[in-house]
């Protein structure tokens, strides 16, 4: 069990890794903690292999008070709509408290990584993650069924700030 635990804990290690691409800690001006608690559907991702099947993703962020964190549920359906179940609990911690878009991540044991807000909707309906190799990037909505224009000027305007927007797999959505 031990040889298991140490064999995945280096696979993930190694895959956070990747190809090295410049360095991007541009995130929003402000996070308002409060409005962005709640239930978040991943409407497309370049994400890790983790995620790779989810159907169905969403992440729900709930500020907990005693520990001065969010603790984040993120639940998907393995391979499709009647896949498995799988939920991935995590906790983050708010790195940058003046703009509150750079949290620390823990999803698991001692393991923790910068979680970048690099895009909001003023009216917090959509919100873009990335981190700062720009390895990896999830578009998330308060609802699961956006139009292919809002998603495209989404990339669009992301891309033009300088971060990768290749790669990216929609996550598909059915209740």
């Amino acid at each position: 069990m031990r040889y298991i635990l140490i064999s995945l804990l280096a696979f993930f290690a190694i895959s956070c890794l990747g190809s090295p691409k410049v360095d991007y800690w541009k995130t929003v001006d402000y996070v308002d903690i409060e409005r962005f608690m709640g239930k978040w559907y991943v409407i497309t991702s370049r994400a890790t292999s983790f995620e790779e099947g989810a159907h169905n993703a969403i992440e729900t962020y709930t500020w907990n008070e005693k520990k001065n964190r969010i603790d984040i549920a993120f639940d998907y359906l393995k391979d499709g709509f009647d896949g498995k179940k799988k939920s991935m609990p995590q906790k983050a911690t708010i790195e940058n408290t003046e703009t509150n878009a750079h949290w620390k991540v823990n999803p698991f044991l001692w393991f923790k990584f910068d979680y970048l807000v690099i895009g909001l909707a003023d009216d917090y309906s959509w919100t873009v993650i990335g981190v700062p190799d720009q390895k990896y990037v999830w578009i998330m909505a308060k609802d699961y069924d956006m139009s292919d224009e809002k998603l495209k000027e989404i990339v669009d305007k992301m891309a033009a700030t300088g971060y990768d927007m290749s790669g990216m797999v929609a996550i598909p959505h059915k209740y």
